[in-house]
Order: C-alpha cells, then structure tokens, then sequence
C-alpha cells in the first residue's frame, strides 16, 4: 500500500523518469543491432568492419559524455530534458538519411551518446537526486522500468517494421514519432518542478551546514578520482556493459549460429523486460531498506549464468533462460549501480559522477562489438565468447564483494 501511495504521489515526476528511459532505447545497442543485417548490406560491412564503425561512434559518445555530462547539475530540466529529446529525434533521422560509412558513424555516435548517454543519465540522476535516501531506490527502481518498457515493445517492433517498411523508413518514423510526442510529454510531466528544485537546494544546504562543508557527504569528481574504491568498482562493474552490448550487437550471428529464429529472439526481449522489472521493483524495495552498497556484490552473479547458458545450450528454450537471468541482473544493476554513487559520494555533484561512470561504461560498450566481431570474423566460436563473457562477471562480482563486503570473503578462506 505504501508503494502505491508512493507512486500516486509522485507519478508525474516517476513518469518524467520512466519516459526518458523509455526513449533511451533508440540509441541502445540491442535495439540498432535488429538492423545490423541491413546496415551491413547497405554499407558492405564485414562483422568486424560493422563493429568497429559502431565502436568508433559509441567510443567518441563515451568520451564526450564524460566531459558534458556535468550539464545536469546547472541546467533545469525543463530546458535540458526537450532539448535532450530534440537531439536523439534528429539522431534517428542522421541514420534514415545516411549515404556513406562516415555519415554512418556520425549517426551512431549521436544516437549513442543521446540513448546510452544522456538520456539515461538524466532518468536516473534526475529520480536518484530529487528523492532522499528513504525513496531513492523505490524512484530510480520505477523510473528504470522504462528501459524494459523499451526493450519489450521495440525490438519486437522492429522486427514487424522491417516487413513493410524499408529501414531508412523505420528511422525516419522514429524520428517523427520522437519530436512530435517526447518533449511535450517531458515538459507536462515536468509541471511544478520548480518548487522540488527549490526543496532539494534547502536539503543540500542543510546537510552542507550540518557537516560543515566536509568531503564526508558531498564529493566533487576530483575527489571521487582520488579514491580507491571506484576504480575497483568501475573495473567489475564495466562487465556487463561489454558483456550484453557484445552479445546483443551480435544477435543475428548469434541466432544463425545456434539455428534460432531471430523473431523469436527478438519476441525474447519481452522476457528480459519483464524480469527486469520484477528485480528492478523488488530491488528498489532493497536499496531503501538496507542501501545500495551491501547489495552490490551480487547483481551480476545471474549474468555470469545467462552467459554460460549461451556457452552449455543450443536448444530455443535457452533463449528463455538467457533473458531471464540477464534480465534480473540488468534490472537489479539499473537500480542498485544508480543509487551507489549518491549513496556513497551524495547528490550535488551526482550529475558530473555519473557522467564520468556512463562515459566508462559507453566506452567499454564500445569495444564490445569490434572485439566480438573480431573475434568472430577469425572463426572463435560464440560459445568460447560466452565462457569468456562469464568468466569476467564472475570475477566481478568477487572484486565488488572485496571491495564493499569483504566478511563475505571470509568463506573462501
């Protein structure tokens, strides 16, 4: 009841949240690669050749991130969220209209940088920095569920787009569809925002007066970069960026692989959503009860075993199992990894931190498919890929728990 009231109370501003995750997914890897086959055809792209172009654009996205992100910290939102979607509208028209392999670039390094980047950015500091610590997890929880909203309805979409419409013509509805719709709805959405802003400055000041201007609560990004923890943290926590852009740039190759139908594959998503969303509800619960930080060990174990699923199983109702445990990690992680940084190093500066951790993780996206296709173009079989993939969840998940709960070590020894 509780979470409902929650809800109700703040559904305009959780709706703001949900929306810009929702929109988010045309720049997400999962949903370009529904029409890798005819990017490549079109452009006469090798899957090496594919994956470096993707990796040039979401690599220079990554880059840029990390040095504009910290423009959710002094923009307000009603400015900075129509302009945000205005951009990943032309984003999706920029790959319709593409005629070459460098405009082809251009174009995926803006819908990375819009979807991946900022847009996804700006849903979950927006939630984690405007609700305290005894609804921040329930807000950022609720907010993500736009990313499996996203995947749900789109991949399968594009699958029935393509059977009537050429995919330039896809994109271009998108971008239609995009510019027309989003940055009204964000700015309805966003009504009365300016007295939530007004009670988030009073919060921050008190705090700042109560520890009298220590680095305890608030940490700017430089000393963020001076303590040990993120870098232990951030080398664990870029796996399953590489791992999921990797697999799911990829999923043509990986379907005709394994015999599966794409259809299929693509209807899977909806699997994958809807356990995101049970694991992200259920772990927004978590994080506002115990905190981010305790749960943080354990949110990529399910993706260490959807990875070997890949690795063990031919047969489709692998599909199954694969999505559903990627899903409970990326809906487990969309929460949890969004919550630690405001819990650890507070919300002031919450843009410019985040900023600098998406970067990372577009930058290791970025890698994913060149990687993989290099791979893959020399004859390194997908199943030696996922056991790889697998590996390196695991271990992340031991370097997490060494750094933010090492009694659970203690088993090992």
């Amino acid at each position: 009841m509780q979470y409902l009231q929650f809800i109700a109370s703040n559904v305009r501003f959780l709706g703001f949240g949900f929306l810009l995750a929702f929109c988010s997914t045309f720049g997400q890897t999962f949903y370009i690669a529904m029409y890798g086959d005819q990017l490549r055809a079109t452009f006469d792209l090798s899957h090496g050749a594919f994956g470096s172009v993707y990796a040039i654009g979401t690599l220079s996205s990554g880059l840029l991130i990390i040095a504009i992100g910290n423009m959710i910290d002094r923009i307000d939102l009603r400015i900075y969220a129509p302009v945000l979607c205005a951009a990943m509208a032309f984003a999706c028209l920029g790959l319709a209209v593409a005629q070459n392999v460098i405009m082809l670039t251009v174009a995926i390094f803006a819908l990375r940088i819009c979807g991946q980047g900022l847009l996804s950015q700006a849903a979950t500091v927006s939630m984690a920095r405007y609700f305290d610590s005894t609804s921040r997890g329930r807000a950022v929880s609720i907010a993500a569920l736009g990313f499996p909203a996203g995947q749900a309805l789109l991949p399968l979409a594009s699958v029935y787009l393509l059977i009537w419409l050429q995919w330039r013509d896809a994109w271009l509805l998108s971008a239609a569809l995009v510019i027309l719709l989003v940055p009204v709805t964000a700015l309805w959405l966003l009504r009365g925002h300016g007295s939530r802003h007004a009670e988030l400055l009073a919060r921050t000041s008190a705090t700042a007066n109560t520890t009298h201007g220590t680095r305890g609560h608030d940490w700017n990004r430089a000393q963020v970069l001076r303590d040990p923890r993120f870098y232990f943290a951030m080398l664990a926590m870029l796996a399953p960026s590489f791992i999921i852009t990797g697999l799911n740039f990829h999923q043509v190759h990986l379907v005709q692989t394994k015999g599966w139908d794409l259809t299929i594959y693509a209807s899977s998503f909806a699997i994958y959503a809807g356990c995101q969303v049970g694991t992200s509800v259920l772990t927004g619960i978590l994080v506002d009860r115990v905190g981010s930080v305790r749960l943080t060990p354990f949110y990529m174990l399910p993706l260490a075993c959807a990875a070997l699923v890949i690795t063990a199983f031919d047969s489709p109702f692998a599909i199954v199992a694969f999505m559903a445990l990627a899903g409970v990690s990326g809906g487990a992680g969309a929460t949890i990894v969004s919550t630690l940084w405001a819990e650890l190093y507070g919300v002031v500066h919450l843009g410019s931190i985040k900023a600098l951790v998406a970067g990372l993780a577009v930058i290791s996206s970025a890698l994913a498919p060149a990687v993989f296709g290099w791979l893959i173009d020399r004859n390194v079989n997908i199943e030696v890929i996922s056991a790889a993939c697998s590996a390196y969840a695991f271990a992340g998940s031991l370097l997490l728990a060494a750094v933010f709960r090492p009694r659970l070590l203690r088993i090992w020894r």
